[in-house]
């Protein structure tokens, strides 16, 4: 998954990419609230973190914005105020959850992954499918309740499916959500993740679990859906 980090305080910014790239995510960061917009607009992201007291354009102002062009992107504020009329005004302007300054990344990181399950309809930070279940806080995978081994690409390859159960994801949807920016990424390189994870939850091919559509990309076999 991809985050863009919207903050205005240099050591915060670096810092925050660097515990989010830790905790297995994709980053995108900007120091304004023009460039956050720009970011958010141009580049497939799955959850924004902004700081309310950006210069120029705020980061209630940045959040207006992409809420009047229609953009739902999960965002979450985050403010060197505590009052309950600054949470008020940061949720009415349209974003999704509120934290105050100073926080610990662990909570930051924990609601991030709650409303990217949220918006991915699920309670639970356990996902199920078939026979394979995806702990999200844990960032691991078992099989009937044996643990897999995944390396970090393959884990971000089996989140993001999971977390987009009923969509035909291509491989530049995969790939840009899964890599950096200004990442080298090709293709082939993907399918041999895809590959290895199909060998990893599915050694005899029996349940077909993740399928590909030629010239579309890649599913989850709709045969275990709701």
């Amino acid at each position: 998954m991809k985050v863009l980090i919207v903050e205005d305080e240099l050591r915060l910014r670096e810092n925050l990419v660097a515990s989010f790239k830790d905790a297995g995510f994709a980053t995108e960061a900007a120091e304004s609230g023009e460039d956050g917009l720009f970011l958010a607009e141009e580049y497939p992201v799955d959850i924004a973190v902004v700081d309310i007291g950006l210069p120029g354009m705020s980061g209630l102002e940045m959040i207006s914005a992409l809420r009047e062009k229609g953009n739902a992107l999960p965002v979450i504020v985050l403010t060197a105020r505590d009052s309950w009329q600054d949470k008020v005004e940061g949720l009415s302007t349209g974003a999704d959850d509120y934290m105050a300054k100073p926080f610990q990344f662990e909570e930051l990181l924990a609601r991030c992954n709650a409303l990217l399950r949220r918006t991915a309809g699920y309670a639970s930070p356990t996902i199920k499918f078939a026979d394979i279940e995806l702990d999200t806080m844990a960032q691991s995978v078992t099989k009937s309740g044996k643990s897999i081994e995944l390396t970090a690409y393959e884990y971000k390859v089996i989140e993001y499916l999971f977390l987009n159960p009923k969509k035909v994801v291509s491989k530049t949807e995969l790939t840009e959500h899964i890599y950096e920016q200004d990442f080298d990424r090709d293709s082939n390189v993907l399918e041999v993740f895809v590959g290895r994870l199909r060998k990893k939850i599915d050694p005899n091919q029996s349940l077909k679990i993740i399928q590909t559509l030629r010239g579309q990309g890649y599913r989850l076999n709709p045969d275990y859906l709701d």
